[in-house]
């Protein structure tokens, strides 16, 4: 069944890229697409079951004549010509036909029998008048105000579903529509395709379990939650193996186990060819055809490896969870889908212009996911998400994504694209917020959600929000830009198509580790200048353009201390570069600092505002916004999270 390679053939076996369409086409070869198998599920368990044969209905639906309304079954040809002015008189027969009573007596001509919905037509009669449309007298006859046609208000036996009639198709998926039907024809048991078992594994000795206590340099094991989340998606049975340590005996067995109990076996991480990237040569072993693929000329998912062994395939996926989920959507669920019997995917796109450039890498096809938002021309905006393949929110808050092909460099921003979206349909949300990220943004959000305000937040940075808003792009931009000449935040940069609101006061200071004796003291300015002159003190820094970089910049007065270019994107990243040791000192946010356990020396506050372009001031959503800020029980939370209004 398997062996171990050739030493002198792994290293060529291994990260030999190949193009998307080259490894999908290797990899299909190798397998049968076809579902696993049939079996019986109970009428009540089969929801999200894919019916494996065409079904037929045994039975008539209705299976006999019944009434559609509450009233009286007659002769149509006995009220002919009935009028209110003209009523027709008719004998009751004394019989009451509600539902499941078989009548017993037939309606003469002249006769009337009472009915109620759902009754049972009795012979003779051809029409149901509604109860609303007679009265009754008093020597036990009904007067018909109202003629009606042959028919009038009955279901004919097999008007809704005749017997032999085929009801639904091989490969329908089974919801509560299709399971209404399967029930009228009196279907207990339904025949269903197998559900595919998938196992799955992570590898790594740096990965835990969510909710264990984590330590430095562990990291939470998303992509296992993840991946068995995707495959019940499509209809598969998830099978966890929790996470595999770095060990090549235990990760061959948990491999050898995975087999034995799966139809397909997913691994994330320990693709590449490092010294810590086990994964691999247990997959090697094998030799029917054993490994197929080893690396992708795809960003993100090079390193992906694709292998079959005893017709089962065997694929590990790369460690970051957007490369992992990109691959598995590109590979794995097309062949999960087949094995399910469900029919291919059918992918909707959209066409929007690219916001801002988007970088990408020459010799790869390169995917890029973006969040959609409406342009005030009424096309749509596409924002790369831009937190790398290692970001857990990238794939979990994008809307879609575009492709670049493997010869070009990066995407020229109003560039038209076409956004293969990530599901059905892409709700536009009904506000949207561009800028700045901020804790007291989020609280914000919070409380409009409770409201049913559907809010959509990017953390692009203070100027790229001004700028978003100065583009119509977005409702409201949170910003905390200072003016470096006069420093005055906000106001300088806000032009006659721009409305300007008062947010809240967010305290800047110097962040530290509080047992680091070289930052004692109360003033923080001076502080700042004397660890700066320091080259053994490293600093984090923040991106440029953001609203802290140009406080920081304007305290240093031109001087760029060690770990200067060391640039990262929030508050969070600062306070965690310094409470990991891998900095010594930054600029953050009070709140954030408190939250680490961080030494805090207060630098001076900053105005966080919201920029609202002009044209979009009157929307019910916005107002909705404004009024938060200036609802008094919502100042106060504000204040209690660190975020006082402004003075």
């Amino acid at each position: 069944m398997s062996k171990e390679p050739q030493a002198g053939t792994r290293q060529q076996q291994f990260l030999d890229v190949v193009s998307r369409d080259e490894a999908d086409s290797r990899f299909r070869q190798h397998l049968n697409l076809m579902p696993l198998g049939e079996e019986k599920a109970p009428l009540s368990g089969c929801r999200g079951r894919v019916l494996s044969r065409d079904l037929a209905s045994e039975v008539d639906v209705p299976g006999f004549d019944r009434s559609n309304v509450d009233g009286f079954a007659v002769r149509s040809a006995d009220v002919e010509g009935a009028r209110p002015d003209a009523p027709r008189r008719l004998a009751l027969t004394g019989e009451l036909l509600t539902p499941g009573v078989t009548p017993a007596r037939e309606i003469p001509p002249g006769g009337a029998t009472t009915i109620a919905t759902g009754g049972m037509i009795p012979r003779g009669a051809d029409a149901v008048v509604m109860v609303e449309w007679t009265d009754l007298a008093a020597d036990g006859c009904v007067e018909v105000r109202q003629a009606v046609a042959p028919g009038g208000m009955i279901s004919a036996a097999g008007s809704d579903i005749g017997a032999g009639e085929t009801v639904l198709r091989q490969g329908t998926e089974l919801g509560s529509r299709e399971i209404a039907l399967l029930a009228a024809i009196g279907v207990g048991e339904v025949p269903v395709f197998r559900r595919p078992r998938v196992a799955i594994l992570s590898t790594g000795d740096e990965l835990i379990a969510p909710g264990q206590k984590i330590a430095p340099g562990q990291v939470f094991d998303s992509n296992g939650p993840m991946l068995a989340a995707a495959v019940e998606e499509l209809g598969c049975e998830a099978l966890p193996f929790g996470v595999v340590v770095d060990n090549e005996q235990r990760m061959e067995a948990a491999v050898d186990e995975a087999l034995a109990s799966g139809d397909v076996v997913l691994l994330s991480g320990g693709t590449s060819k490092g010294a810590g990237d086990l994964a691999y040569r247990a997959v090697a072993r094998f030799s029917d055809p054993g490994v197929v693929v080893h690396g992708v000329a795809l960003k993100p998912g090079k390193p992906l490896c694709l292998a079959i062994t005893q017709g089962k395939p065997v694929v590990i996926l790369p460690g970051f969870p957007t490369s992992a989920m990109f691959t598995f959507h590109e590979f794995i669920a097309p062949v999960l889908r087949a094995f399910a019997g469900l029919p291919p995917e059918r992918r909707e796109s959209q066409a929007a212009r690219l916001a801002v450039k988007a970088m990408t890498e020459f010799g790869r096809t390169t995917y890029t996911l973006v969040s959609l938002l409406e342009r005030p021309d009424g096309g749509l905006a596409a924002y790369p998400m831009g937190k790398g393949s290692g970001a857990v929110t990238s794939f979990a808050l994008a809307d879609g994504f575009f492709a670049a092909p493997a010869g070009v460099e990066a995407i020229p921003a109003e560039t038209e694209v076409s956004v293969t979206l990530m599901g059905r349909n892409v709700e536009i949300a009904d506000l949207t917020l561009i800028g700045s990220h901020c804790v007291g943004l989020d609280f914000l959000i919070g409380l409009l959600a409770r409201e049913g305000v559907r809010a959509k937040a990017l953390a692009v940075g203070s100027t790229a929000g001004l700028m978003a808003a100065k583009r119509g792009e977005c409702d409201i931009a949170g910003v905390h830009l200072m003016d470096p000449a006069t420093g005055v935040y906000n106001l300088p940069f806000i032009d006659d198509a721009l409305h300007l609101a008062k947010g809240y006061v967010r305290q800047q200071g110097l962040v530290f580790r509080p047992d680091d004796a070289r930052f004692a003291g109360g003033d923080a300015a001076a502080v700042m200048a004397a660890v700066a002159s320091d080259p053994k003190i490293l600093m984090a820094n923040r991106n440029a353009g953001s609203g802290t970089r140009i406080l920081i910049d304007r305290l240093l007065g031109g001087v760029k201390p060690s770990g200067y270019a060391y640039q990262v994107k929030s508050h969070n990243a600062v306070a965690a570069a310094v409470f990991q040791g891998r900095a010594d000192w930054g600029v953050a946010i009070e709140t954030v600092a408190r939250h680490y356990g961080l030494g805090f020396l207060p630098l001076q506050g900053e105005h966080y505002d919201f920029v609202i372009p002009a044209k979009r001031l009157s929307r019910g959503p916005v107002q909705r916004f404004l009024a938060l800020l200036e609802d008094a029980a919502t100042r106060r939370a504000l204040g209690d999270l660190g975020f006082p209004p402004q003075p």
